[in-house]
């Protein structure tokens, strides 16, 4: 019952805080993450009443299951913007920004933190600058993602950010692993070439090769099945299959091999859209199907945020820094990279900006750093102070840079014409 009261509790305030927001013309998102702090255990949680919010961060964690099952679902939407006719025209433009924007952001954030260091060696040591600058270059494909189907953002700057966003988890994977193994050999001492270079590399292929799997077998069983309403099913339970199957880890020697969720579900995602006929439409009901989980997730997200981190000046301060240099490098990496292969004024000036959002990538990085012992805990705190203001920050500057980019367009006055006379005439018929 407490479950089920919770995740009704969640859903109700999401779209309440939508209404209450909406004069201000901010993006669905963000209403959610509010609603999410609201009844997260540090506001009405706070007041330990069941029903009114979450009482404790392990209520928060038993609805995990969600949130894991929610980006299962991004991904595998996300995996149908690597369709092979469209990525002939964005295919090395999205390959070369993707890499580029996220070694950037990463070796400025190393040199601001490492300067910080010699500033103030007793705050942060250079093992962690070195894991926090790896973490600058995962970027929150859930909140891009869901500015862009509430506003039905389309044109250049939308079809080359997605991908974009895709490939982050990527070269974040491989960043961050061999970033991660040099902090722990300047804290431990000891050289790990397995940690650093074997298993990321085996993580990526396994993933991409268990999503490619299931993708083909996806699309071999969506034959069996005439009714839309059956394949629409099947969709969706191969997604909760896949999100499952990514969670498996296993060792072979030295080696671990584990798996992405969100580059399996987005390679499964992937290979479906290519193979499958029947994928665009397919693909576009599962998306109206997801829109309450999605709803859901980002309320859990807010909850999940922890508003104590603003009680350490000392985590604050780095925090400003991360942020500053993050940002700095991921417009600055964009805007470059964007420019060096000839893409428009408009993605050049606005592509680093909708890059900004950060969340569960970074957040399932920090708990691979939590094996630095002390110094993880920092790296933590860090990470959940930069998360709380790119989350509530974020989605706001990706529509505004999508608006002004000319990819959202307000609506028509015939459009709103026709609702309003929809409206009316259901007025009249209850009358």
């Amino acid at each position: 019952m407490s479950t089920l009261l919770s995740i009704s509790i969640a859903t109700l305030a999401g779209l309440l805080m939508t209404r209450v927001i909406k004069p201000l013309k901010l993006p669905a998102v963000t209403a959610y993450l509010i609603a999410g702090v609201l009844i997260g255990p540090y506001c009405l949680g706070a007041l330990h009443i069941d029903g009114l919010g979450f009482t404790s961060s392990e209520a928060v964690e038993s609805l995990s299951l969600i949130s894991e099952v929610a980006l299962g679902f991004i991904a595998f939407s996300i995996g149908n913007e690597f369709r092979l006719n469209d990525l002939k025209h964005t295919g090395r433009q999205a390959a070369v920004i993707g890499v580029i924007q996220a070694v950037v952001a990463t070796l400025l954030v190393d040199v601001a933190l490492v300067v910080l260091h010699f500033l103030m060696p007793d705050k942060i040591t250079v093992a962690q600058a070195i894991t926090l600058g790896a973490i600058a270059t995962a970027t929150a494909p859930a909140a891009t993602l869901m500015v862009v189907r509430q506003y039905k953002a389309k044109g250049p700057l939308t079809s080359l950010l997605l991908p974009i966003v895709a490939l982050d988890d990527a070269v974040g994977l491989v960043v961050f692993a061999v970033s991660f193994g040099i902090a722990r050999t300047l804290t431990n001492g000891v050289v790990d070439l397995v940690s650093i270079l074997v298993n990321p590399l085996v993580e990526i292929l396994a993933s991409l090769a268990l999503g490619s799997i299931l993708g083909w077998l996806l699309t071999q069983l969506e034959k069996l099945f005439n009714s839309n309403t059956n394949r629409l099913n099947l969709t969706i339970a191969f997604v909760f299959l896949t999100a499952s199957l990514a969670m498996l880890e296993f060792h072979i020697g030295p080696v671990t091999v584990g798996f992405s969720s969100l580059l399996v579900c987005m390679m499964l995602g992937t290979v479906f859209c290519n193979l499958c006929p029947l994928s665009q439409d397919l693909m576009g009901k599962a998306d109206k199907w997801t829109s309450p989980l999605f709803a859901l997730f980002f309320v859990i997200s807010g909850a999940e945020l922890e508003l104590s981190v603003f009680a350490d000046i000392a985590i604050v301060g780095v925090g400003v820094v991360y942020i500053l240099f993050r940002s700095i490098g991921k417009y600055v990496g964009a805007y470059a990279s964007a420019k060096w292969t000839h893409c428009s004024p408009e993605i050049c000036k606005y592509l680093g900006i909708t890059l900004l959002p950060q969340a569960g990538v970074a957040l399932g990085m920090c708990i691979t750093a939590a094996q630095l012992g002390e110094q993880g805990g920092l790296i933590r705190n860090i990470v959940l102070f930069s998360v709380l203001i790119y989350e509530l920050v974020g989605p706001m500057l990706t529509k505004l840079a999508l608006t002004t980019a000319g990819d959202i367009q307000p609506m028509s006055e015939e459009v709103k014409n026709r609702r309003q006379t929809k409206l009316a005439a259901a007025e009249a018929e209850k009358k």
